[in-house]
């Protein structure tokens, strides 16, 4: 066995130990756990949907406990400025105005995960600065640059109140590796337990009760380039997955057809090249992740809707239809696309 084949299936282990750890802790929750898992290891931002309460900042914080890094996170409102996710302003105890750093640099280059909660209530002016954080790991603040290179996004949209509220574009939406769905359990026992079990009432006590060095963040970067660099996808489903990619932008030409719509209407933009080959890291790093260092089909489509769905725009006149005509589309795309 190589020096790369001892390091991956090293990493493969300790990745499926911290899966079993933060499942234990978040009940119900294996198949985000998992994609959290794979977004670790190709090193992509995260969008979350889900309703209050079902656990998503627990499962962030006992990511970061567990990798043994920061956490930092900032509600969204109507009235946050940029600034505030760089420094925020007070008065002392001496009543003079001091200046502190704000979530985004309180911890420096330590910084592992920061969540942006309801990042749909804030303007598009703080999602600029928060997209500059993702695309380029730096910030502007006191008159120098300061790096954050471990930083990994994860941002949650309110669904359910629309007022006061700024759709992220689809250009922002792109820079997301992944959308993942966080739903209440359906498995009553697993709803009881949450309900009665002292364990999951103090969140705090939860997760310090983890161990905090399954993984470290300090080689998290470089594990990713070794996954890239031997995990192997035939030329055959390289071209499956472009064809996969391709349609979404042009779904009549795979013979996809949606019930009472026109697909040749139905979709503005389709997954883009930087989302193809978002695709292809997460997939190489799912068959790793399974055991294997070549991909097989069932690679893809595990992860095509959380990679791909939120990259598909529909034009407007669709857009309330979203939740219907999506997951429709998901499932024709694999099913009239033949699977090699």
């Amino acid at each position: 066995m190589g020096n790369n084949d001892a390091l991956l299936n090293d990493f493969r282990l300790k990745t499926l130990e911290l899966s079993s750890v933060l499942s234990s802790a978040i009940l119900g929750q294996e198949r985000a756990i998992k994609m959290i898992c794979l977004s670790l290891f190709t090193r992509g931002h995260v969008l979350l949907e889900g309703d209050v309460g079902v656990g998503k900042t627990t499962l962030l914080k006992a990511v970061s406990q567990c990798i043994g890094g920061n956490y930092a996170r900032i509600e969204g409102t109507i009235d946050l400025v940029p600034s505030d996710l760089v420094y925020y302003t007070f008065l002392d105890e001496n009543g003079k105005p001091r200046v502190d750093p704000g979530p985004i640099l309180k911890h420096g280059e330590e910084l592992t995960i920061f969540f942006f909660n309801e990042i749909n209530r804030a303007r598009p002016q703080v999602h600029s600065v928060l997209l500059r954080v993702m695309a380029e790991h730096e910030i502007q603040a006191f008159n120098r640059l300061y790096r954050l290179p471990y930083v990994q996004v994860f941002a949650d949209r309110n669904s359910l109140e629309k007022e006061e509220t700024f759709e992220l574009p689809s250009a922002a939406k792109d820079r997301f590796l992944m959308e993942l769905s966080i739903a209440i359990p359906e498995d009553r026992a697993i709803q009881r337990e949450l309900m009665v079990n002292p364990r999951f009432h103090d969140t705090d006590t939860l997760i310090g009760s983890l161990p905090g060095d399954l993984l470290s963040y300090l080689d998290l970067d470089q594990m990713s380039l070794v996954i890239q660099n031997t995990i192997t996808i035939s030329e055959t489903l390289q071209n499956y997955i472009l064809d996969l990619c391709q349609g979404t932008r042009t779904p009549s030409k795979f013979g996809i057809h949606i019930d009472s719509l026109n697909v040749d209407t139905l979709i503005q933009a389709g997954v883009s090249p930087r989302g193809m080959s978002m695709l292809t890291q997460v997939v190489r790093a799912n068959a790793w992740l399974a055991g294997r260092d070549y991909v097989v089909p069932e690679d893809i489509h595990d992860v095509l809707t959380p990679m791909l769905a939120h990259r598909i725009m529909l034009k407007p006149i669709y857009e309330m239809q979203r939740q219907e005509i999506i997951p429709e589309l998901m499932e024709s795309l694999v099913n009239k696309i033949s699977t090699p």
